[in-house]
């Protein structure tokens, strides 16, 4: 059985994680840190997993994280670059679900994220764990950095034009002017007490966030131009929701006269066939969230809007699951050498 520890299991991530571990048939849960709730039952604070997890939570200086085969960091931005040293001194792989491992520019991430980057090293090494990506180098990583929530569901959506353009050398879509126009759930803000969050404050309501600049556009920008092979530009603007859980991108790109000559429907589908993950629906869908809450399930839509040259793609994806916790349990199981799919294939939660 694989030894597993949890840096920072009471917020949203952290308890996503305990509720896919808890049934993942390779999995022993080692350990579980909390400096506030040092030695309560995880069962305590969430009830739903009675019967299933039995630690308590720990102090994180005495967890023994450096016995664990892979430590997850479900923990602020900071957290994961202060001990992970440590851990890969000891042989134990991290994955982080924060950012310290995403961007590989250390002063495009103390820009954005307003610290020092205190192991650069390390961070040359990382893998970046977008595994439809980099399925590859995840296998051989000692650490990977998450993606974001939204970068996931807006690569998903334009990997296939892009990584085309980059094997053929004809481009399908503009390299710029993309437009990323996302909505999530409330929970993608975390477990935590914030205005904007209350339930008076977010129900009802709909509104645009992070329009000045938001830290996941460095992250996205960086992911497609890499995919693309050339450099890449969007305008990235995300919205909250009145809903708990839950992503949706729509996606607009301008398609070259290369682009408007292919069959986009059928490049999607073969892009992504065989991928565990992710589901192309068919030509003219419109996917709805509900469609993957709970599930590590990404569903993409493809359409050509009448009368335009452009490209339009809807990807809807559970923020908590594909977004971040499901997506780090899917780069565990290729670290470590499962199955893929391995403790990830729950059905969709409906209505």
């Amino acid at each position: 059985m694989i030894k597993v520890g949890i840096v920072g299991g009471t917020g949203y991530t952290g308890v996503e994680l305990l509720r896919l571990l808890a049934q993942h048939p390779q999995v022993a849960l080692h350990a579980i840190t909390s400096r506030k709730e040092d030695g309560m039952p995880v069962a305590e604070m969430f009830p739903s997993l009675r019967g299933r997890v039995s630690l308590s939570f720990i102090e994180p200086a005495k967890a023994p994280l450096t016995g664990c085969d892979v430590v997850f960091f479900a923990t602020p931005h900071g957290v994961a670059m202060a001990q992970a040293p440590e851990l890969l001194a000891a042989g134990v792989r991290v994955i982080d679900i924060a950012a310290d491992f995403r961007l590989k520019d250390t002063a495009e991430f103390e820009r954005w994220y307003k610290m020092p980057h205190r192991c650069p090293d390390i961070l040359a090494e990382s893998v970046y764990g977008l595994p439809e990506v980099n399925r590859e180098a995840i296998r051989k990583a000692r650490v990977v950095g998450m993606p974001g929530c939204y970068p996931t569901s807006v690569q998903l959506g334009l990997m296939p034009v892009l990584a085309a353009a980059k094997s053929t050398g004809t481009p399908l879509i503009e390299p710029t002017g993309i437009i990323a126009d996302c909505k999530s759930g409330v929970s993608g803000a975390g477990r935590k007490a914030e205005v904007h969050t209350l339930l008076a404050e977010a129900s009802d309501n709909f509104k645009a966030y992070g329009v000045s600049g938001h830290r996941h556009w460095p992250e996205i920008r960086q992911g497609l131009s890499a995919i693309a092979g050339q450099a890449v530009n969007l305008v990235f603007t995300p919205h909250l929701v009145p809903m708990i859980r839950g992503i949706h991108s729509t996606l607009y790109a301008r398609l070259t006269l290369a682009g408007r000559a292919t069959d986009l429907q059928a490049l999607y589908e073969t892009c992504f066939a065989g991928e565990p993950f992710v589901d192309v629906m068919p030509a003219g869908s419109t996917p709805d969230t509900r469609s993957v809450r709970a599930s590590n399930i990404a569903r993409i839509a493809v359409h050509r809007p009448p009368e335009s040259d452009l490209l339009m793609v809807l990807v809807v994806e559970d923020n908590l699951v594909k977004g971040a916790s499901g997506q780090a349990v899917q780069v565990m199981n290729l670290m470590l050498g499962l199955p893929e799919e391995m403790g990830l294939m729950q059905i969709p939660v409906l209505p």
